[in-house]
């Protein structure tokens, strides 16, 4: 039961990078892509309707990880308190950046939330990126399953590291690249024009780096911890993702080139789900490793709740998610089509 649960969370956090992931994308480019007033309408209006959706999926995780493997909740959330506290505010200031940008109109007022929008969805990317390294590397766990982290100590990968280092920082970078690729990807589906072309563009642009970080990434992931291999040389049929990681990357690549925009789009969200799945394949049964010593990583049978309780929660748990699934759909389903902020900025 525990190692459904395990994939259970991981299915929403794929949701989450995936869905949040577009819009965190497009606040990124919103200064750079979007070059008028209405063009940077446009942008906002392209997420306007779905990005506080999105978000369901982080709490939706965390929620669920709390619930099912409370040691693990508690573990990390005390020992990345630091990087936690600096996500909420990012959150906040990101929606608050959204939300209050058109309540005046007034050129100095647009521009700060503007640059507010952009800084903090960046800034997500990287913080996000980085998490998802640092659990990959592994934590200095104490005997009680607990650890503390600095910011950051001389860079380097070993006993005693900080939030960031020269693998995290790998993976924030590859997050930024990522993320904006896949919301150059949106705005592409959801706009038309100038601001259209200049999406493309960046894309192409963005294709390069994000497929060197990616080898790179996978590459520094083998060096640091060569014991992920074992799931892959355990079940070889796994070796399918990280092919399917190259495919997916081509086909952004093919797909933008011939402007087919929808399917350049959801070969970006393959490549995004695909590495996730990857490192969750990679990790299992470890849902926080120890950097030290294996035999202290939080495994699913260490941290998961009582048998009883996880019975319990997947009938409540399946029910939440058909509620979630059915909002997205019509949400969606209503939103569908291009983008026009003289008609309400809404899709048709």
């Amino acid at each position: 039961m525990g190692g459904i649960w395990y994939w259970l969370v991981a299915v929403m956090l794929v949701a989450y990078v995936v869905l949040d992931g577009f819009d965190m994308g497009v606040g990124v480019l919103h200064l750079f892509v979007a070059k008028t007033s209405d063009e940077r309408k446009m942008t906002l209006a392209s997420i306007g309707p779905v990005w506080d959706g999105n978000e369901v999926w982080l709490i939706a995780g965390g929620g669920t990880l709390y619930f099912a493997f409370p040691l693990v909740y508690a573990s990390s959330f005390s020992g990345f308190y630091l990087p936690l506290m600096i996500v909420l505010w990012l959150l906040i200031l990101r929606g608050v950046s959204i939300e209050l940008r058109g309540h005046i109109d007034m050129r100095v007022w647009q521009t700060f939330f503007d640059g507010l929008f952009g800084f903090s969805s960046a800034l997500l990317a990287v913080f996000y990126g980085a998490a998802l390294a640092n659990v990959i590397r592994g934590v200095p766990l104490g005997t009680d399953s607990y650890f503390f982290l600095p910011l950051w100590t001389n860079w380097r990968v070993g006993p005693s590291p900080g939030i960031l280092d020269w693998y995290t920082v790998i993976g924030g970078v590859l997050a930024l690249v990522a993320l904006t690729t896949h919301g150059g990807l949106y705005l592409a589906v959801k706009t038309a024009g100038a601001l259209q072309e200049r999406a493309r563009k960046t894309v192409k642009l963005l294709w390069g780096p994000l497929f060197v970080l990616t080898v790179m990434s996978l590459v520094a992931t083998m060096k640091i911890r060569p014991q992920s291999l074992s799931n892959y040389a355990s079940h070889p049929v796994a070796f399918l993702i990280p092919v399917g990681v190259v495919l997916s990357l081509l086909g952004v690549l093919l797909f933008s080139r011939r402007h087919e925009d929808k399917r350049a789009f959801l070969a970006c969200a393959a490549y995004l789900a695909l590495m996730m799945v990857g490192a969750g394949v990679g990790l299992y049964p470890a849902l926080l490793p120890s950097i030290a010593n294996p035999a202290m990583d939080l495994t699913i049978d260490r941290a998961r709740t009582g048998a009883y309780a996880l019975q319990v929660g997947s009938i409540w748990w399946g029910f939440g998610m058909l509620l979630a699934l059915g909002y997205f759909v019509v949400a969606y389903r209503m939103f569908r089509g291009k983008v026009d902020i003289h008609s309400g900025g809404y899709g048709h």
